[in-house]
């Protein structure tokens, strides 16, 4: 059963103090420097070329589409295998994937389908990627800090989009996309290195397992043969056996969590709402306010800032509030999307985004910290996978109704569907307080 944990004061010098964390911590602001370049310049870029929000969304779902599928596995090498080795290969993947698309669009020849096999392939390691971090910031941090650790890891990833933010536009209106995509490309290799830099040696998130596992005679034999290596058809089967055994052990442990699953739930429905709403934002900033890319660019920048106002904030409140702040920002994130189509100055837009990047920070940091301080580090990596499967559901079914919403019926429609989806959320981030306050 879970227990409820009590969280420590934010101490900043133990969690700075951690060599792993600091360089950690930079992997994320380079990395979703460049991912926050790409991700907006490439939404413009394809608005601009088609003029079509369904065009948009359909981006928005080729980089969402691998979530269905890679996570199923993906959880379970999290939970076998060095995170740190998991998260260094996906970025080189990554990066040299958008380079070639960078030089491509640089000698002239970039075509639509070229920016979403690229978005396929860097949604692919991205599918997996989030959850190996998320995972591997257990590891690197007390368990008294992790509230902490996770709003100084919010703090980087949007300082990251805030300087993207700042900058998209302009380098855009300069460089164009095959600059923006040379940018990202590097941004992943100076990650990896970070990421390579947090420690030294190979680590298995098994080593320190305190739980016993039952195996059959077969799934013994299979074992040893994955050993010595004598047998590879066995071996591969072997390990299929020992894949379901934990994708189905991860399974129940998450049926017996309904606090994780309540909090699970609304944190997927958090991170769908985030990104499917791009295939909005680029059609407020285009039709609304007629700002530009530059405009686009803005409201990225107040998301930022908002958000690195509430990490900061979430890492300093007392225990008493956090689930009540919680709901209340799920709360005001529901009514606010209401109100943003009505509002046709950039000030005015940009201000609404600072409190929606807000709300999600806040939400963020105590959904995340309250998973880590519930769930144990060998079922980390398969609890953040089956998050990664909601999310991708959700973003994938709001991402082509949002496009479709805004372009067949009107723009505040689609808003309103977002805000529609965000009362879910808030019903789960209820039930999550609920059960949180019964079991202190």
């Amino acid at each position: 059963m879970a227990t409820a944990t009590t969280t420590t004061r934010v101490d900043w010098r133990v969690i700075w103090a951690q060599r792993g964390f600091r360089f950690f911590s930079v992997a994320m602001f380079v990395s979703l420097f460049g991912s926050g370049l790409n991700f907006t310049a490439v939404s413009w870029y394809i608005l601009s070329a088609t003029h079509s929000t369904i065009a948009v969304s359909m981006q928005v779902i080729v980089v969402t589409l691998p979530g269905l599928f890679v996570p199923f596995v993906g959880g379970v090498l999290i939970d076998r295998f060095d995170r740190r080795y998991l998260g260094v290969l996906l970025d080189l993947c990554r990066g040299i994937a958008v380079l070639a698309i960078a030089y491509i669009a640089w000698h002239g020849h970039l075509g639509l389908w070229h920016l979403y096999v690229m978005t396929l392939i860097t949604g692919t390691g991205s599918a997996m990627y989030w959850s190996t971090v998320n995972a591997l910031v257990q590891e690197v941090i007390p368990p008294n800090q992790f509230t902490g650790a996770n709003a100084a890891v919010l703090i980087g990833v949007q300082s990251g989009m805030l300087m993207a933010g700042a900058f998209v536009g302009f380098i855009y209106d300069w460089a164009g996309i095959a600059g923006i995509l040379a940018i990202d490309g590097a941004t992943y290799f100076v990650s990896a290195f970070c990421l390579y830099q947090m420690r030294r040696g190979y680590v298995s998130p098994r080593q320190h397992q305190h739980y016993s596992r039952e195996y059959s005679s077969a799934t013994e034999a299979t074992a040893l043969a994955l050993e010595s290596g004598e047998n590879p058809e066995v071996a591969e089967a072997g390990l299929s056996l020992a894949v379901y055994a934990d994708l189905k052990e991860g399974f129940a442990y998450l049926k017996k969590q309904p606090q994780v699953l309540a909090l699970g739930i609304t944190h997927a429905t958090m991170m769908a709402g985030v990104v499917s709403a791009n295939v909005i934002l680029v059609a407020l900033a285009n039709d609304v306010l007629h700002a530009g890319a530059r405009g686009l660019g803005f409201l990225e920048l107040g998301w930022a800032i908002g958000a690195i106002t509430g990490g900061l904030l979430a890492s300093q409140l007392p225990d008493a509030l956090r689930m009540t702040f919680y709901v209340a920002c799920i709360g005001t994130l529901c009514a606010g999307h209401l109100l943003v189509p009505f509002v046709s100055f950039v000030v005015g837009a940009v201000t609404i985004q600072a409190v929606f990047g807000f709300c999600r920070a806040v939400s963020g940091v105590v959904a995340q910290s309250s998973i880590m301080a519930i769930v144990p580090k060998h079922f980390m990596g398969r609890t953040q996978s089956a998050m990664a499967i909601v999310t991708t559901v959700l973003q994938l079914i709001m991402s082509f109704a949002l496009g479709w919403v805004a372009q067949r019926i009107s723009l505040f429609a689609g808003f309103s569907l977002l805000g529609l989806m965000y009362a879910g959320a808030g019903i789960f981030a209820t039930r999550a307080r609920q059960l949180l306050t019964e079991s202190s």
